[in-house]
């Protein structure tokens, strides 16, 4: 049974999916504007271009690992008060 996503990570998601568009638009636009300049200019600019996607791909990809880091840190908390409940009833 799969566990219902929260608002939370399905904007998160759809955040990481525009930003790896935000990378491809960059890359391709400064691709094409540095392309009269060479071959091998036109490779530079493209990266220079991606790095605005690329690191609000790498900020939303931490969001939902902490996200699912705290999710799992409910669950242990439960685990260890169900056997702190248990030790105590002996």
């Amino acid at each position: 049974m799969q566990k219902r996503r929260s608002a939370y990570e399905r904007l998160i998601s759809i955040l990481q999916g525009a930003s790896w568009a935000l990378v491809l638009v960059g890359a391709t636009i400064f691709f094409s504007l540095f392309y009269p300049f060479g071959f091998f200019t036109g490779i530079v600019g493209a990266f220079i271009g991606s790095l605005g996607g690329l690191f609000f791909v790498v900020l939303f990809e931490m969001a939902q690992q902490q996200n699912e880091k705290l999710e799992e840190i409910k669950k242990q908390t439960k685990l260890l008060e169900k056997l702190l409940e248990v030790t105590l009833d002996k």
